[in-house]
């Protein structure tokens, strides 16, 4: 994918140093962040991270314990009124109000938003296929997710932030949101900062990544960069060996006998040359997924 943001921008997240802790658990681990204007922003990491913690931080739910987050510029838990107006929200339990209609839904959000586009918001309810009579209590699970994220888009957000928007939803429904928003970015230019555990999701849509484990950030890059970068070489040595010699950029390995692979942080042609230096032959070389990815960073 393509860089689609100025790299002189400035940011519209910025975490230093943050940390986080409740009672003797530490969520957040002195994490710094920076996550850039324009494109879809991929946070991934397992259950217990601390996903959920640092999107509360950037959010104003919680206030730093130590460390600073600005959003647009801002702290958000000091000036909530210029920073919370500006972003879109969907969380994982889609806790939405479960009395209302869909229309109500729709009137009730907009009063809390002066840039609401009702005209958007009409378009993107039949885009949706929601019944505005229907009452919330009675959506499925795939209609309260497509009827939070009409109310986190309709008013034009500068930031979309999603906590896990696919949880628990069928492929057809994760389809139509990841299409909502690809389509909010490619039309728009906005910025979606997108927290998921389903990695094949987030490497179809995110320009950039970050892992998350244990409350640090374990890696940070484009996708581009990140899937370049990460190869599975399979190495063929003259002799049988019972250990092998460690290849530049290993991160694991395994094998027996002549025949060794390797997952490692370099590129190609970098990890050809040291193979050389070894006096081994490539054998294979192949770019990993982001899940082959994300399991072996944590494993470390």
């Amino acid at each position: 994918m393509s860089e689609p943001f100025p790299s002189a921008a400035p940011p519209i997240v910025a975490i230093e140093r943050l940390t986080r802790q409740f009672d003797s658990k530490i969520a957040i681990n002195d994490l710094s962040l920076t996550i850039p204007r324009g494109g879809v922003f991929g946070l991934i990491g397992g259950n217990g991270a601390g996903k959920t913690t640092l999107l509360k931080h950037i959010l104003g739910m919680l206030k730093a314990q130590s460390g600073s987050v600005r959003v647009f510029g801002l702290d958000p838990v000091a000036n909530p009124v210029g920073v919370l107006g500006r972003i879109g929200y969907l969380a994982e339990d889609r806790n939405l109000p479960n009395w209302m209609r869909v229309r109500e839904l729709m009137s009730y959000t907009q009063a809390f938003f002066p840039a609401w586009d009702e005209a958007y918001a009409e378009e993107l309810r039949e885009a949706f296929d929601l019944d505005p009579k229907a009452r919330v209590k009675n959506l499925s699970r795939g209609q309260r997710a497509r009827a939070g994220l009409l109310i986190a888009l309709a008013y034009r957000p500068e930031l979309l932030v999603l906590d896990e928007p696919s949880s628990g939803l069928d492929p057809v429904v994760r389809r139509d949101i990841l299409g909502a928003i690809i389509r909010t970015i490619g039309e728009e230019g906005r910025t979606v900062l997108f927290s998921s555990h389903l990695l094949d999701e987030v490497e179809r849509v995110a320009d950039r990544v970050a892992i998350i484990h244990e409350g640090k950030i374990m890696l940070t890059a484009s996708m581009d960069e990140i899937k370049e970068t990460h190869r599975r070489v399979t190495l063929r040595f003259e002799t049988s060996v019972t250990q092998p010699p460690k290849l530049v950029g290993e991160l694991a390995r395994e094998g027996s006998g002549s025949e060794w692979t390797y997952v490692c942080n370099g590129e190609s042609e970098q990890l050809r040359y040291a193979a050389q230096a070894l006096g081994a032959t490539v054998v294979s070389d192949a770019a990993l997924t982001l899940d082959e990815i994300f399991v072996t960073r944590v494993s470390l």
